[in-house]
């Protein structure tokens, strides 16, 4: 079964329009797909689940979704949640919080380029993101190396903007536990997106004592030991499982769109979802 429950557009960090990531889903014939943009729920007001502006697309089946970034005990998480409905205000709540995090994050960042000598501007930043796009890193990145101040993304985040390096800003955002706590108040199922990036797995423990429903097992950058233990992880906690390409951009996800997984693997997920 091809699905693909993580990917980007550029109403967050992704280069894609929604209407264009929804037909490069169709052309790989992904069969049931979530668009998560980070803190952003602006992608559904081009795409609405259910086949609402999306027959063009079919028969691939969209379902809302949403990435939430948290932060917790040294930890970068990230909290995907689906299937909720858009005219919640919790999500909208949260999200709005880490929007403003997120501006200053950037704000910060511009501050500290500027006393190493990068003649960056948060114009040039905004100038990288769509119409009220939260900003990111990737943001930045693109400014850089559209000001010529750096080769490539890829550069950009080694040599720049990595930990230690003078565009480090750590991220502050809201907890895991609040996030998962705004997925499940909105009618949603709260997943852990790719708990490989973890600094420390057992932090799994603690989030599923939060509220934690399911896991992201399926994942490109998960080596083969890493999807049996979160399989394992997912099994003796009761959570669903789900698979998600993280897909951002043709030329950084260079396997593109969609996951292949076994139907009996997400099926759980799929019941909750109402599928």
């Amino acid at each position: 079964m091809l699905v693909d429950f993580h990917s980007h557009t550029l109403a967050s960090d992704g280069t894609l329009s929604p209407s264009d990531l929804a037909a490069t889903m169709k052309a790989r014939a992904v069969e049931i797909f979530a668009v998560t943009d980070h803190d952003t729920l602006a992608a559904y007001e081009t795409l609405r689940p259910n086949g609402v502006d999306c027959a063009d697309i079919a028969p691939a089946k969209l379902v809302t979704g949403i990435e939430i970034n948290a932060t917790y005990a040294g930890n970068e998480v990230h909290v995907l949640g689906y299937g909720f409905g858009l005219g919640t205000s919790e999500l909208r709540t949260i999200v709005d919080g880490n929007r403003r995090s997120r501006e200053a994050r950037a704000q910060k960042m511009v501050e500290q380029l500027n006393r190493a000598g990068y003649a960056l501007t948060m114009n040039a930043v905004r100038a990288e993101a769509s119409a009220d796009a939260p900003l990111g890193r990737p943001h930045v990145a693109r400014a850089l190396v559209r000001g010529g101040m750096a080769a490539s993304i890829e550069a950009v985040f080694r040599n720049i903007l990595g930990p230690g390096k003078p565009g480090y800003v750590p991220s502050d955002h809201v907890r895991p536990h609040d996030a998962i706590a705004a997925v499940t108040r909105s009618g949603g199922v709260p997943v852990l997106a790719h708990p490989g990036r973890l600094k420390d797995e057992h932090l799994i423990d603690e989030l599923v004592e939060a509220g934690l429903v399911g896991l992201e097992v399926f994942y490109p950058q998960h080596t083969v030991a890493q999807t049996e233990r979160f399989r394992g992880i997912a099994r003796k906690h009761g959570l669903v499982m789900t698979a998600g390409s993280d897909f951002h951009d043709p030329r950084w996800n260079a396997r593109g769109v969609g996951m292949e997984v076994d139907a009996a693997d997400v099926q759980p997920f799929l019941e909750m979802l109402g599928d």
